[in-house]
């Protein structure tokens, strides 16, 4: 199956591996530079919600906090994603999409990567390959490697996604994780549930829930 060069998102499977390879953090963090970031990557630059403002430290109620990360994420990607399709004039099988925009939301570099020049000349193999060209820092390498075996084989990553925890400082402890997800919890976890409808209706209902246990107690 390929896809249209239209609106089109990463798989499920697809944003799962993003996940594996960035891991997420179910509260307020400072990341590397500084900067107030939350679940898989999310800054205020993305859009709603600002991090800075969120509650600090670890959520009551992680299962809500990993399906609120997930959410936000999916969002998130929707620019990748728009990246790949513009950049990319062919066809591309589902696991070549969910592999180039891997790729590209770690790099930022499908405009200008060689990989892109050889795929919009029907050279796979070679876009394959130059995948590896993006090698530094050393640490990459083995994403790098995840990302060509998925564009060229179709073959997803296993393994848990790590969820780490945080202190209301914004301090991530990345000595052990506070839950590994399998890909089952996961999925469980991203895909939306009837009694969880999309913000801000969710939001919404939510609050009125709240509300109504407080008129119930008065």
């Amino acid at each position: 199956m390929t896809t249209r060069m239209t609106a089109q998102r990463m798989t499920d499977r697809g944003l799962l591996t993003l996940a594996r390879f960035e891991g997420l953090v179910p509260g307020p963090y400072l990341d590397a530079a500084g900067t107030w970031t939350f679940g898989i990557g999310h800054t205020a630059e993305a859009g709603p919600p600002d991090p800075a403002v969120m509650p600090r430290g670890m959520p009551v109620d992680l299962d809500a906090a990993i399906r609120e990360a997930f959410r936000i994420f999916r969002s998130d990607l929707a620019r990748y994603e728009a990246d790949v399709l513009r950049a990319v004039t062919v066809p591309l099988k589902r696991h070549e999409f969910d592999a180039l925009v891997s790729f590209h939301y770690n790099t930022g570099g499908i405009a200008r990567a060689v990989l892109t020049r050889h795929l919009n000349t029907g050279n796979r193999v070679a876009a394959a390959n130059a995948i590896l060209y993006w090698r530094r820092p050393a640490s990459v390498i083995p994403r790098r490697e995840a990302e060509r075996d998925l564009f060229r084989e179709g073959r997803y990553p296993t393994g848990p996604i790590p969820v780490w925890g945080v202190d209301a400082q914004g301090r991530v402890d990345f000595s052990q994780p506070v839950r590994r997800l399998s890909e089952d919890a996961a999925l469980t976890l991203l895909r939306p549930t009837h009694s969880e409808p999309d913000a801000p209706t969710g939001l919404l209902s939510r609050l009125a829930a709240i509300l109504s246990r407080l008129f119930r107690r008065s």
